[in-house]
This record gives C-alpha cells, structure tokens and sequence, in this order.
C-alpha cells in the first residue's frame, strides 16, 4: 500500500495549495503605505494635469 504525502491542503480538483506562511526574506510592505503611495501619485498625475492644461 502506498504512503499518503501528510501536511498537503486539499483544494477543488487538486489544482493549487496555498500555505499561509511567512518568508523573512521577503519584502513587507504595509497596506496604508500602497494606499498613501496610489493616493500621492494619484493627486501628482491631477496636479500636472492641471499645469499642462
């Protein structure tokens, strides 16, 4: 009889795993700076929209 493979997640149709798991390698960027980042170039974009009118 063969070995079940354990710690794999079960998804539909055995096409994708996700693991929730943290890479201190990797870059952390938090959620309110991607918003203050989006809404600065958003208000620069409008600025020199304004200016080159």
């Amino acid at each position: 009889m063969a070995k079940k493979k354990s710690g794999q997640l079960i998804s539909s149709a055995g096409l994708v795993n996700y693991y929730d798991s943290e890479d201190r390698r990797s870059i952390h960027i938090s959620p309110v700076t991607i918003i203050v980042v989006a809404a600065a170039i958003g208000a620069f974009i409008l600025v020199m929209d304004i200016i080159w009118q």
